[in-house]
C-alpha cells in the first residue's frame, strides 16, 4: 500500500524539502524556525511578472515576461513612470523623455521606447496590435537599424546629401532614428483615433441639432445633453495631447533629451576612446593608477598634451552641439506635423461646440416667443378681475346706501338711481 501511494503521489519539490529541513533545525537561540512558508514560491508570486511585446530595430517582435523591477533596471525608469503604462489606471496623455527611454502614454498606445527596442504591455486591443504591425512594416521596409549602425562620418555624409524629395517622400524618412520612428507611429495612431472620434461625433451631432431646431422635445433635448457631455470629454483629451506636443516643442532641452540613439553613440565612442587611451598607456609602460609626476615629464610634452586635449574637447563639443541642433530640428519638424493634425481636430470640436451653443440660443428665443402671449394674457386677466371686484364693491355700497335712505327719510327709489 505504501508503494502504491508513492507511485501515485507526485514527488515533493526540492524547495519544500529544503524549507522543511531548515525549519526543523533549531536556530541559534534554541527556537524553532518559522514553519509552513515556501520562500521560493512566495518570491516567485511576488515578482509580478507581466507579458510585454518587444519590437527591435529590425522589426522583429516577441513576447517576453518581465517583472516591474527588472523593467525599471532595464530602461532606467522610476516606478511612477511604469504606473503610467498600467491599463488599470487612467492618466492623461504624457510624453516623457528620460535618460535611456521615452515613456509614451497616448490614448490606447502606452509603451517604452529605447534606442534599441519598443516595449508594450501585451494586450488584445486592436489599436495596440495595429501599432505593432505598422511599426514592423515601416522598420522592415526601410531598415532603420542598418542606417544607424554605420559610423558617424557615413551618417553625416548621408545627412548632408539628402534633399527635400527624400525628406517628404515617406512619412518616416530613413535618416530618423529608431526612437523617433516609433514615436511617430504612436503620435499617428493617437491623432488618427481622436480625429475619427471627432468625425463620428460630427456625423451624429449636426442632424440631431437640426432636428431639435425644428421639433423641440424632451427626447431630443436629452440626446443633445448626452452629446454635449461626450463633446466636452473628447475636447479635454484632444486638448491634453495638443498641450503635450506644444510643451515639447517649446522646450529644446526636453527634445534633446529624447535623442536616445545619439546619446548611446556618444557613450560608446567615449567608452572606446577610454579603452584606447588605456591600451596606449599600457603599451608605453606608464602606470594608470599612479599620477604622473610633473618632474619626470618634460614641460614641452605636457604643453603639447594639454593643447591636444583642449583642441579635442572643443572639437567634440562643437560636433555634439551641431548634432544636437540638427536632432532638435528633426524632432521639431516631426512634432509640428502632428501638432497641426491635432490642432485641426480641436478646431472641429470647437466649431461643433459653437454650433451647439447657437442652437441653444435659438431654442431659448423660440421659447420666449412662445411664452410671451401667455405672459401678456396672465398680466391682463388680473386687471379685469380687479375692475370687476371694484364694481361689485361699489354696487354693494350703493345698495346699502339705498336701504339707508329709504328707511330714514322715506324717499323713493329715484334717489338711488340718481346716486348711481
Amino acid at each position: 500500500m505504501a508503494d502504491l501511494k508513492e507511485r501515485l503521489l507526485a514527488p515533493k519539490p526540492a524547495s519544500a524539502l529544503n524549507v522543511r529541513e531548515v525549519s526543523n533545525r533549531p536556530s541559534a537561540s534554541g527556537r524553532q524556525a518559522f514553519q509552513g512558508v515556501d520562500v521560493l514560491g512566495l518570491k516567485k508570486r511576488g515578482q509580478g511578472l507581466r507579458s510585454w511585446i518587444r519590437v527591435d530595430t529590425s522589426g522583429n517582435s516577441q513576447a517576453i515576461e518581465v517583472d516591474k523591477f527588472t523593467m525599471m533596471r532595464r530602461c532606467d525608469l522610476p516606478a511612477r513612470d511604469l504606473r503610467l503604462l498600467d491599463p488599470l489606471f487612467v492618466y492623461p496623455s504624457t510624453i516623457l523623455g528620460r535618460e535611456k527611454a521615452i515613456v509614451v502614454n497616448l490614448e490606447q498606445i502606452r509603451c517604452i521606447i529605447t534606442a534599441d527596442e519598443v516595449l508594450l504591455l501585451n494586450s488584445l486591443d486592436s489599436y495596440v496590435l495595429h501599432y505593432v504591425m505598422e511599426l514592423q512594416r515601416r522598420l522592415t521596409t526601410t531598415g532603420v537599424g542598418e542606417v544607424w549602425q554605420s559610423d558617424s562620418s557615413d551618417m553625416n555624409r548621408r545627412r548632408g546629401s539628402r534633399n527635400f524629395e527624400n525628406v517628404f517622400s515617406n512619412s518616416s524618412p530613413d535618416y530618423l532614428p529608431f526612437e523617433f520612428r516609433a514615436l511617430e507611429v504612436a503620435l499617428e495612431a493617437a491623432c488618427t483615433f481622436l480625429d475619427s472620434q471627432a468625425a463620428e461625433l460630427e456625423i451624429e451631432a449636426y442632424p440631431l441639432l437640426d432636428e431639435l431646431t425644428s421639433k423641440i422635445s424632451t427626447l431630443n433635448l436629452e440626446r443633445v445633453r448626452r452629446l454635449k457631455s461626450r463633446l466636452v470629454a473628447l475636447t479635454r483629451r484632444v486638448q491634453k495631447v495638443r498641450d503635450e506636443i506644444e510643451q515639447l516643442m517649446d522646450d529644446d532641452g526636453d527634445m534633446a533629451e529624447m535623442y536616445l540613439t545619439e546619446k548611446k553613440r556618444r557613450m560608446e565612442l567615449s567608452f572606446y576612446g577610454d579603452q584606447s587611451m588605456v591600451g596606449y598607456k599600457s603599451v608605453d609602460g606608464a602606470s594608470i593608477s599612479a599620477p604622473v609626476s610633473p618632474v619626470s615629464s618634460p614641460p614641452d610634452s605636457r604643453k603639447l598634451e594639454k593643447s591636444f586635449s583642449i583642441a579635442r574637447s572643443r572639437h567634440e563639443s562643437m560636433r555634439s552641439s551641431e548634432s544636437t541642433t540638427e536632432s532638435i530640428e528633426e524632432l521639431e519638424m516631426l512634432l509640428e506635423a502632428y501638432f497641426v493634425v491635432i490642432d485641426s481636430t480641436l478646431n472641429k470640436l470647437t466649431s461643433l461646440k459653437e454650433y451647439i451653443d447657437d442652437t441653444e440660443d435659438f431654442i431659448n428665443i423660440q421659447l420666449v416667443c412662445f411664452l410671451s402671449p401667455r405672459v401678456h394674457v396672465n398680466f391682463i386677466y388680473p386687471n379685469y378681475w380687479s375692475c370687476f371686484l371694484c364694481l361689485i364693491i361699489h354696487a354693494n355700497y350703493c345698495t346699502c346706501s339705498h336701504k339707508q335712505l329709504t328707511m330714514e327719510r322715506g324717499r323713493s327709489t329715484s334717489n338711488f338711481v340718481a346716486l348711481w
